[in-house]
């Protein structure tokens, strides 16, 4: 089973420019994914959905723009929910069966103003959506409690020396990314992987440098080389990965600022 994700960029219309949906559809058409996570998407309707060719739970978001996970027969969305208030953009959840269990995919959009509310936000998603709290069953190695929290999440991981691609960065950019004591602000990854108890697929069965931001031909002027798109995994689900990888070339150059990330699952 394959999962994506992509933020792809005001719902892959330019404001006053190009529409790039052909572009994203290219890509999805050659990658195939079985689950496609995706963020970003101002104005992207059903007609615009259709042109996907999968089934889709869209949340529509209060303050900035919405988010989808999209499903391709046979699969079939079951259990399906909508964040829209605790979060800058929103969360689009759903459950989708599979021959090893239930498998829950949250596809998020994290605050990309201020590393604060980001942190928030991950702190409430990682007490939703992460291990079982106290007095509920704990992660087991049976195939229980199969989840992906994926999206862009507008954040830097804890495990990288950014201090170069932040010094690239225009001032304005720059404070985005940092915490109150001038350092680079990992504090949301560290809280979904660490009281939520996920794994950061791509610092485990991740190949090449991951980085997912900018583009070569896409924009992104606000990027200087970073690792922004994420696929966190339960343990159960992490054990079942068999590969994750940045797509590159041809229409993913200029179809959104963001490449997609591909994860191989065993299911």
């Amino acid at each position: 089973m394959r999962l994506m994700t992509w933020n792809v960029k005001t719902g892959g219309r330019d404001p006053g420019g190009a529409d790039r949906l052909g572009a994203i559809a290219a890509v999805v058409e050659r990658e195939r994914p079985d689950i496609l996570a995706l963020q970003e998407l101002r104005g992207f309707g059903a007609n615009r959905i259709a042109t996907l060719g999968m089934d889709a739970h869209l949340a529509r978001s209060v303050f900035g723009q919405a988010v989808a996970v999209l499903v391709r027969p046979p699969l079939r969305i079951g259990r399906r929910a909508a964040v829209r208030w605790r979060l800058h953009h929103a969360a689009a959840v759903v459950t989708v069966g599979t021959a090893a269990g239930p498998l829950t995919v949250v596809c998020t959009h994290l605050n990309p103003f201020s590393a604060e509310r980001r942190r928030r936000e991950a702190v409430w998603l990682a007490a939703r959506y992460g291990a079982p709290a106290a007095g509920r069953r704990p992660w087991s190695a049976g195939g229980d409690r199969l989840v992906a929290l994926a999206g862009d999440l507008n954040t830097l991981d804890p495990d990288t020396d950014h201090a170069d691609r932040l010094a690239r960065l225009a001032a304005a950019y720059r404070r985005r990314h940092l915490s109150a004591d001038g350092t680079a602000d990992t504090r949301a990854i560290a809280a979904l992987t660490g009281s939520g108890g996920l794994i950061d697929v791509w610092a485990a069965a991740g190949e090449g440098d991951g980085l997912t931001a900018p583009t070569t031909s896409g924009g992104g002027s606000e990027f200087s080389g970073m690792r922004l798109d994420y696929v966190l995994a339960s343990p159960p689900l992490a054990a079942r990965v068999i590969r994750a990888r940045v797509v590159r070339g041809g229409p993913a150059e200029y179809a959104s600022d963001h490449y997609p990330v591909v994860v191989d699952l065993d299911l």
